[in-house]
């Protein structure tokens, strides 16, 4: 929509920060066009690559048996991440409205670069499917508690507590995801299940990404004796952004236009990034693990 481009008025709200996990976002909103933007931080420190390096996956729904191949499982160190942060973000973000607006009359966007781009992908999961449900960090099967706990002793939640207590978790008017450089987040049954939403309750989810990223490409599947069959697929649509086949950097960037393939939409079917044949070692170059590896190696 237009408002996600032309919004004069947007304002920087907050910045959450978790010390132990260091997990990162801000929000901010435009009042005159009804839009919020939340934006996670991609990676910048340690604790943020000791996260990127495990590829051990967690259920989805906590409570969930993680033995069962059909159920949707996602990155272990992205779950636990974005767990830090993600009930004091959707308490900040039902106050975000203007006094007398709704959420519902409100366009969300979220977005995120590497690993933040992987925390965007997990939290507009979880307003997709459940609405913005404050009474828990992320799905899970146990009950939740109230959604409404966060508002309910603010002027405008006394004012609404007569039926507040009766609705279902409220979802803003739109929720577009655009991540940059994003990471795999989840196995085929999470990527299936998120690529379900898109046209329902989630209007548009693209991952951008430079054609030469080796994030990108991570986590790779693995089979190995340590972690068993580890899967790891790509949800939402790729948008591929290349310079004559070759990838884009701060060196070329200004040479000329470069060109863009959009899954879904572009004439050619082959998409570089979509490369997720399993590796024999978790060590193996390539996997996420491996390249520091290799890293070190270099360094030494």
């Amino acid at each position: 929509p237009d408002s996600m481009v032309k919004a004069n008025d947007l304002e920087f709200c907050f910045f959450i920060n978790h010390e132990e996990t260091g997990c990162s976002c801000a929000l901010y909103r435009s009042l005159e066009e009804k839009l919020i933007v939340i934006s996670f931080r991609g990676t910048c420190n340690l604790k943020d690559l000791v996260t990127d390096a495990s590829i051990i996956q967690e259920a989805w729904v906590e409570g969930e048996d993680v033995k069962d191949p059909e159920i949707a499982k996602v990155h272990s160190g992205f779950r636990t991440s974005l767990a830090s942060v993600s009930r004091r973000l959707k308490e900040l973000i039902l106050a975000a409205p203007a006094p007398g607006d709704n959420l519902s009359e409100y366009d969300i966007l979220v977005t995120g670069h590497s690993l933040g781009g992987a925390l965007a992908t997990l939290f507009t999961m979880d307003i997709a499917e459940y609405g913005i449900d404050a009474g828990r960090s992320l799905p899970q099967l146990a009950p939740s508690d109230a959604w409404w706990n966060s508002i309910i002793e603010t002027i405008r939640g006394q004012a609404a507590s007569s039926n507040v207590k009766e609705q279902k978790p409220p979802r803003p008017k739109s929720l577009r995801l655009y991540s940059f450089g994003s990471p795999r987040v989840g196995n085929a049954a999470f990527a299936e299940k998120f690529d379900s939403m898109i046209g329902n309750d989630l209007d548009e989810a693209y991952r951008v990404v430079n054609g030469d990223d080796i994030v990108a490409r991570l986590p790779r599947s693995v089979n190995a004796l340590a972690f068993g069959s580890v899967g790891y697929e790509h949800c939402g649509k790729t948008a591929l952004l290349t310079f004559n086949g070759t990838a884009i950097d701060e060196t070329n960037v200004d040479a000329a236009d470069p060109s863009l393939w959009v899954e879904g939409e572009s004439s050619d079917d082959a998409c570089l990034v979509r490369d997720g044949e399993a590796l024999t070692s978790p060590l193996a170059s390539g996997s996420v693990l491996g390249d520091l590896m290799e890293a070190i190696d270099k360094q030494n």
